[in-house]
């Protein structure tokens, strides 16, 4: 019996030290710190507006091919013999994700807005099953930037300038300013404006209470964070585009 106890005790001890240490190396990885963290999270939600935007407009077939670039760099850092590079690498995967939704959405299907969701949504299950392994970061990533693509479009249909959208993708250059300054008009209504604020008092209460309950100290600490993260700047992000929706029609293409 002493001899068992012995035994066992001896695997608990391995198996903390051998928990602690992935913890620690987590800790000393890049991006483990919250400024870090938030700031590329971040620079990722923006990234596809001034990089995969313009490019699957012009190029839908290579952008798209891209996401498997993006996937095999996840891969590669992850296979590095330290875990420096695990929060990065896990991020990328959920990048990959949505990088892959949209470019199947506005690379084809950009005139249908109600597929927008369900093609942004092609890789969900995968992302699902990714919070049951070490790629729960980015499994985060990816659903938190869908949730608020979700809610954006939810708004737009609230608002009722869903019937603009296809309008705007499918007019010519003549036409098109004619109909975003519609937009505009649609935008500055009380009712408009109400449901705005309302939806994003929503969204910043559910961001901040996910960042209060994550910590940079563990990787599910560490996935919520990079969830509070992206809806926040989802929500700058839409509010800067209502904003441009309204001054200046012309610049700010589909709200």
């Amino acid at each position: 019996m002493k001899e068992l106890i012995t035994k066992n005790l001896e695997v608990k001890d391995k198996f903390n030290y051998e928990s602690n240490e992935i913890v620690d190396s987590y800790e000393n990885s890049f991006l483990s710190n919250p400024i870090s963290l938030r700031l590329w999270s971040s620079f990722f939600v923006i990234l596809p507006i001034f990089v995969q935007a313009p490019w699957v407009r012009l190029e839908p077939i290579s952008a798209l091919c891209f996401t498997f670039v993006i996937v095999l760099v996840a891969i590669v850092l992850n296979q590095k013999a330290s875990n420096k590079w695990f929060i990065v690498s896990s991020l990328l995967l959920g990048i990959s994700g949505s990088w892959l939704g949209g470019c199947l959405f506005w690379g084809w299907l950009s005139p249908f807005p109600i597929l927008h969701i369900p093609v942004e949504a092609v890789v969900l299950p995968l992302a699902l099953i990714g919070f049951g392994t070490n790629w729960k970061i980015g499994s985060s990533f990816f659903i938190s930037s869908l949730f608020g693509t979700a809610v954006t479009d939810i708004t737009i249909f609230l608002i009722g300038i869903m019937d603009q959208w296809r309008q705007v993708i499918t007019a010519d250059s003549e036409n098109a300013p004619m109909i975003l300054q519609k937009t505009s008009e649609s935008l500055i209504q009380i009712k408009s404006l109400s449901i705005i604020f309302f939806v994003a008092l929503i969204l910043w209460f559910i961001s901040k209470e996910i960042l209060d309950s994550g910590t940079i100290n563990t990787t599910n600490g560490k996935a919520l964070l990079v969830s509070g993260y992206v809806i926040q700047t989802t929500l700058i992000v839409d509010g800067i585009f209502i904003v441009l929706a309204i001054l200046q029609p012309t610049f700010s293409g589909l709200v």
